[in-house]
């Protein structure tokens, strides 16, 4: 399901947000008003923000792009990684005709800084739960940067899986957001759990995101 509408007529989550608000007099409210603060990619599923009021989406938009938003995603990748924690640095260029990104060692004129943290947070014989804290958000960062790690997602023919999945989507999930809230100052945790799915059940789910030592989001 796209994040907002687009030519394809597919249904929305934005439209979604819009019809649950609406039963529940929110949208009518505040004037009908709903922001989209982040997107996700196509294949990906979990977590994504709406704004309410123009100047929360304002405020919003100011925390991602001075990256004050820890953002948490889980991954079921094939094979494994080389530590049971670290962190991945690469340079990212991307092909607009094949939408494809590729991680490189080196700078270079076309390519943007990528950093992540990732933890491993459970095995099975064939699979590895990691947890990932993005420090840039770079496009299609995570399925290139695992890729390139040797460890690409389950179900990301585009990035070196095996193979697909059943409907298309990949094992990313985008698990959690922490962020002070832009109009009362609080601190906000947002945490979502992935659908039933007998991949995801093979690997106990920590109750709170995993803690990582440098909280340097440089």
């Amino acid at each position: 399901m796209p994040v907002e509408n687009d030519p394809s007529q597919t249904p929305s989550l934005f439209d979604a947000v819009r019809y649950r608000l609406a039963g529940q007099q929110v949208i009518c409210d505040r004037g009908r008003f709903l922001g989209v603060v982040h997107r996700i990619d196509q294949p990906v599923a979990g977590l994504v923000l709406f704004a309410r009021s123009a100047e929360a989406l304002r405020r919003l938009h100011r925390l991602f792009r001075e990256r004050a938003v820890d953002k948490r995603y889980w991954a079921v990748v094939e094979g494994d990684l080389p530590q049971e924690s670290g962190t991945l640095e690469h340079h990212l260029s991307n092909d607009r005709r094949t939408n494809r990104a590729t991680a490189h060692q080196l700078p270079g004129s076309d390519r943007k800084r990528a950093r992540l943290d990732y933890v491993v947070a459970g095995r099975s014989r064939r699979y590895t739960l990691v947890e990932i804290r993005l420090h840039t958000g770079r496009h299609h960062q995570i399925r290139a940067q695992l890729a390139a790690a040797g460890a690409p997602i389950k179900g990301d023919l585009k990035y070196g899986a095996r193979r697909s999945n059943p409907g298309g989507g990949i094992y990313l999930f985008a698990r959690a957001l922490r962020f002070t809230h832009p109009m009362t100052g609080r601190p906000l945790e947002l945490i979502a759990e992935p659908p039933p799915d007998v991949l995801w059940d093979l690997f106990p789910r920590p109750a709170a995101p995993c803690s990582f030592g440098n909280d340097d989001r440089n």
